[in-house]
Formats: C-alpha cells, structure tokens, sequence
C-alpha cells in the first residue's frame, strides 16, 4: 500500500508532528456489514429508556416513593461513571466478547429483576445496584460500535458514528412494540419489559457477533453513494418514526415509543479509548480535504488537571448539565408527568419524544456530511446555544395545562436534547483538542449521573410533597414549580453557552482563525 495511505492502528503517541488528518481509502462491503452490524446494537441498546412506561407500576409493585422511584432512574446513570472499564477491556479483548460481556451484564441486571420482582426478597438497594450493572453494560456495548465506526471507517467514521448512534433513539421503539405484541394482563408490563430488557440485547449480539470484527482497508471507491444511501433510509425511518409518533397521539394508539435518549452511554462514557485507537499517516497533498476528516481545531490541546483549571471547561460543564443532562431527567419523569395530567396512555406521549429524539440525533450527522463536502465547519457551541433557547421555552409551556402543550414541549425536549447529545461529542474535541478527547469527554459527561440525581431528587421532592401520604400526585400543580424551575436552568445553560460561544470565537479571532 502507498505510504501516502499508510494505515496503524496504535495507541496515539506523543511523537506524531504536525497536523493530523484521519484519511483511509473507502470502506468494502465488509466495512459497511460491521456498520449495519452497529446499528443494530444501537438500535437495542436503550433498554433503560422503556423505564417511564412500567415505573408507575414498579412504584406500586415495591411500595416505594416518588424519590426512591427517581433514585433507580439515576442507577443506570451511576452505572455508567464505570464505563471506563469497557474502554480498557476494548485495548485487550476482540470486540465481540467485549459485545458479549455488555449484553450478558444486561442479562443479570435485568433478568434477576424479571425473575424476583415479585418476591419480598428483592430489596430496594438489589434493584439500585441490578440497574446500576446493567446501564454498565450499555457502555461496553457503545465502545464496540464506537470503536468499529473509528477503526473501519477513517476519514468518514465521524459520520459513520453519528448515523448509528442516532438509531440508539429508536431503542424505546422495539421495546414497546415488542411488549405490546406479547399477550398478557396490564398489570404484568413491567415483567414484560424487564424479561425484553434482559433478553433481547443478548439476541441481537450473538446475532451480529460474526461482523463485528475490523478489517482491512483495500478499495478506494468513493464513499458518497453508500453514506447517501444510509442517509436516504435513516431519513426515512426518522420520519415514519415522527409522523407514526404523532398519528399515535392523535389517535390514542397503542404505538409506543419513548426515549431518555442518552444514553445513553452513546456519547459519554465509553468514549474513553477513541483517541487511543487510530493513528493515520498522510501525504501532504490531502491537507486540502480538512473537510472530510477529524482535525484538531483546537488552539491548544488540554489534558489532566489542567481541563479543570479552564474557565471553559466549567461553562461548558454546566452547560451540558442545565441542558441535555435536564432534558434526560424530564423524559426519565415522563411516566408520571403523564400519570399526573391523567393521560390513559402513557406510552402514547413517550413515543412523541422517541421519534423526534431520533430526528434530532439525526440532525448534526447530516449536517456534518454536508457542511464537511463543502468545506466549512458548524460552530458547536453556537450549535448547543441555539438548541437550548427552545427547550427553555418548552419548560414554560408545561405551565399550560392543556394536553397539546404537553405533547409539543416534549416533541421540542426531545428533538433539542437528542441534538445536543449528539453534538456535544465534537464540541468536546473542538474546545479542549482531539488528543485528550477521550479522558476529557469523560470528565465532561459525568454531569449526567451528577445532574440526574440532583434534578431527579429535585422534582421527586416537590411531587412528593404535594402527594403527602397519598403517595401519588394528581394534576398539573404536581409539576408546576419543577418546570418553572427547570425552565429557568436552561435558559442559564444558555446563558453559559453563549458566553461560551463568544470567549472561543474571540480566541480564534485573535490567532487569526
């Protein structure tokens, strides 16, 4: 192979000079086989995100509170702050296994609450750490498709991870369907989806084990068709996703969908090991297809201690965390938001922020293809500014009572916080470099777990007490100064992006960037 597109795969050194371009010549069908291969595990590996829709019946299965319910909310959140360890498993493992170790942590988490649920014997704490091993798990899973995207796709893998990344949004999709088509009275849904949460992920991982693998990179065939072609179907799926979602709604369906998006783990936790991963050397005559690659924009590369003694890092921090972290925490509560205003269908509501979530995951991929074909770069922290203006707004529609309201500040919740998950990974390399980006993104998202139990605590104490011994809340005074107070975070988060925004444009300013 010419040295011009000499591919290795090695842990980043500090001997690489200059600039940085990753460039590899296009993917074979191989390639794109571990891509579907990837979609399909982030297609299931949201089985936390079907938590609001049997979390009424678990609050009254287990006779706990309000707070406690909110509690096992943040433990899939608190599992995560150990996704780390699937990061180091990936260095030394084939990816497959590490596949299979995720899946089989699900398996445990999930499968002994399937099976003890109804027993005195399973305590609180056992379903706080059973939840907190199974969010684990997710990581590990995240880190194969990751990794996959990273090391088979080069100079499209920012794409390629943003494409099956968005369908992470669709998980709640497949696991309400899949609960609805099972038979079985109304008061047994929360074994249902314990039994699909522990079950299905292992299916599917034994299923697309023999694509996960790397391999070598040999055509040089263009890309753009293929990507426009997964671009085209993804679309598609998206907006049957919105316009099934909103049918629903309007029909009183039974077509559940429902997200906490976030997963996520998608972008957060399991990002440890990306910048270890692939090292690419290049010929001079493609410094002009900064474009189509992964660059470090940054004026300076920060690591270590240093990230937490910039003011940046702070308001970039916050900023998250009053933003999409918020958005998390009101889709974890939208099981009882929805039980309080006497919705009959739950998942009705859910599946409103499932679809547009998807679309808005969706979003900065395509925008990122085009905007790198055409040479120029989206500005993301403006990106996040300007998502989270509007999720202020929808906080403060949640006042009006009405149902329509309801549904629109969730579509709008949904859609911002998907979109600001998914942009918030090039954010990260954008502010702080690409050489760290792995330790550095990691300490920025550990705003989730924190914001989930401060928020979560947070509305889980004021419903409380507005239930008082009832022990359930009914009408829309139950949430009213939780959304007051939630919308008046974001529009701080905002705020902090902004300011954020303008420090790093005068910064490039002043170098001449």
């Amino acid at each position: 192979m010419p040295s011009s597109h000499r591919l290795q795969l090695k842990p980043q050194s500090a001997n690489t000079t200059g600039r940085r371009l990753v460039t590899m010549p296009s993917p074979s069908s191989a390639h794109w086989l571990s891509l579907v291969g990837s979609i399909w595990l982030q297609t299931i590996n949201g089985p936390n995100t079907d938590f609001p829709v049997y979390s009424s019946q678990l609050k009254d299965l287990k006779h706990i509170t309000q707070v406690q319910l909110n509690f096992l909310a943040f433990a899939s959140d608190a599992g995560k702050l150990f996704g780390w360890f699937s990061g180091v498993a990936a260095l030394y493992l084939p990816l497959w296994l590490v596949a299979f170790i995720g899946a089989a942590f699900g398996l445990v988490g999930y499968g002994v609450q399937y099976l003890f649920l109804d027993s005195e014997g399973l305590r609180y704490w056992h379903l706080f750490l059973l939840t907190s091993l199974a969010g684990n798990g997710i990581c590990w899973i995240n880190t194969v498709c990751y990794l996959l995207c990273l090391r088979n796709f080069g100079s499209s893998s920012r794409v390629a991870v943003s494409l099956a990344s968005s369908y992470l949004s669709l998980s709640a999709t497949v696991y309400t369907n899949l609960a609805d088509s099972i038979p079985g009275p109304a008061n047994s849904k929360a074994k249902t989806y314990l039994l699909l949460n522990a079950v299905v992920p292992m299916l599917v991982t034994v299923l697309v084990a023999p694509s996960l693998r790397v391999v070598d990179l040999k055509s040089a065939a263009s890309t753009d068709t293929t990507f426009l072609i997964m671009f085209a179907i993804t679309l598609a799926t998206s907006a049957c996703a919105v316009v099934g979602s909103i049918g629903s709604t309007s029909n009183g369906n039974m077509n559940k969908r429902e997200n906490r998006i976030h997963d996520l783990g998608t972008d957060e936790a399991d990002s440890d090991t990306i910048d270890r991963v692939v090292t690419i050397d290049v010929a001079a005559d493609l410094e002009n297809k900064e474009g189509d690659a992964v660059t470090e924009k940054s004026e300076e590369e920060v690591g270590g201690l240093r990230l937490l003694r910039k003011p940046d890092f702070w308001l970039y921090f916050f900023s998250y965390m009053f933003s999409a972290t918020l958005g998390l925490v009101f889709l974890n509560n939208l099981g009882q938001i929805a039980e309080s205003r006497r919705l009959a269908q739950t998942s009705t509501l859910v599946s409103l922020s499932s679809s547009f979530g998807f679309f808005g995951r969706l979003l900065p991929s395509f925008l990122d293809y085009y905007s790198a074909k055409n040479g120029y770069s989206i500005s993301r922290t403006a990106s996040m500014a300007s998502l989270m203006a509007p999720m202020s707004g929808a906080f403060f529609l949640l006042l009006n009572p009405g149902d329509f309201f309801l549904y629109l500040s969730t579509a709008v919740i949904g859609t911002c916080t998907g979109a600001i998950t998914s942009v918030a990974v090039s954010a990260t390399s954008e502010l702080f470099g690409a050489k760290n980006f792995g330790v550095n993104h990691n300490v920025v998202v550990s705003n989730i777990p924190v914001g989930s139990l401060c928020f979560g605590y947070f509305a889980g104490f004021l419903y409380q007490r507005a239930a008082g011994a009832s022990n359930r809340c009914i009408g829309a005074a139950c949430y009213k100064e939780t959304f007051v107070v939630w919308g008046a975070t974001c529009a701080v988060g905002t705020l902090l992006c902004a300011v954020l925004y303008a420090r790093s444009r005068g910064r490039a300013a002043s170098t001449g960037g």
